[in-house]
């Protein structure tokens, strides 16, 4: 996947269902955190591009620090835009947040990418490779992006409704 915005569409669908249990800035701090090293590889063209950081033990030990990272950030950034409704981010919102976030980028990375070893160091195997064409890949991720725009949009509404009716 190009840098980063791709992974954010199954995010935004993640956020519709989940609402305030889960945090869309850590989620995409989470994408950013993920590839840096890859960011390295490309600028000093030294490693491996999709190298321990997209593996599945990679993802586990950058999560944690995509947390606890992410949320001084992202309730930094939401001061900043001076939301009224601003209430600080949970702990578990920010791990659920990062783990959702990192998981969800090792898959996806794993379908299209012929160089990612998800399973290293306990296997070389990627059977998630070539599961669906990389253009499917991409339909579906920006497909979920736009069904959880209008989820969210609808579940707001409904809300608000419920709201004026009490």
């Amino acid at each position: 996947m190009p840098f980063t915005p791709v992974h954010m569409g199954p995010g935004i669908l993640i956020k519709a269902l989940l609402q305030g249990s889960f945090s869309l800035m850590i989620f995409g701090w989470t994408q950013i955190v993920m590839d840096i090293q890859p960011l390295w590889v490309l600028i000093s063209g030294e490693g491996a591009l999709h190298g321990s950081s997209h593996t599945w033990l990679g993802a586990t030990l950058l999560a944690p620090l995509a947390a606890l990272s992410g949320k001084h950030l992202s309730e930094f950034g939401l001061r900043l835009l001076e939301l009224s409704s601003f209430t600080p981010i949970s702990w578990r919102t920010c791990f659920v947040s990062a783990f959702i976030g990192s998981y969800s980028h090792i898959l996806l990375d794993s379908v299209m990418h012929s160089d990612m070893l998800p399973f290293y160091p306990l296997s070389e195997a990627n059977g998630l490779l070539g599961l669906v064409s990389v253009a499917t890949l991409h339909k579906f991720c920006y497909l979920s992006g736009a069904a959880g725009m209008v989820l969210y949009v609808l579940v707001l509404a409904w809300q608000r409704a419920i709201e004026t009716e009490s």
